[in-house]
């Protein structure tokens, strides 16, 4: 039987990578704001 999770770095990278995040406008509020660290 198959485990039920199945990683794939591609994936998790388009939903929860930097540029993800910079499309979705987070990155420039967190820019704006003075953040020492924009992401992990």
């Amino acid at each position: 039987m198959k485990r039920t999770y199945q990683p794939n770095n591609r994936k998790k990278q388009k939903k929860h990578g930097f540029f993800s995040r910079v499309k979705s406008g987070i990155i420039s509020k967190r820019r704006r704001k003075g953040r020492k660290r924009l992401s992990k």
